[in-house]
């Protein structure tokens, strides 16, 4: 984590100027932003599940509302062994 911290304090840096956060403030902020979009597919779609349940949708209108949200929503990529990155770049 600290790696990310530190790999990222221009975006600190910027929100620091640009709202009235502190920068403890700001680096929790785009912490929480990254871990949000470091979600896996799999993981997004158990959460949303897990929220709709709680909001009385039933199951029919939860997967059709998440295959609905999905397309949009930008997920981690899936952890790749260096096996596979050789077979993406040479077939």
């Amino acid at each position: 984590m600290l790696e990310r911290r530190m790999s990222h304090d221009d975006l600190v840096d910027h929100l620091v100027r640009s709202t009235p956060l502190q920068r403890g403030e700001a680096a929790r902020v785009v912490l929480d932003v990254l871990a949000y979009f470091d979600e896996t597919a799999e993981v997004f779609v158990r959460r949303r599940h897990r929220e709709l349940q709680s909001g009385g949708l039933n199951n029919a209108e939860i997967f059709e509302r998440i295959a609905a949200e999905l397309p949009h929503r930008a997920v981690a990529p899936p952890e790749l062994s260096l096996r596979q990155l050789r077979r993406i770049v040479y077939g």
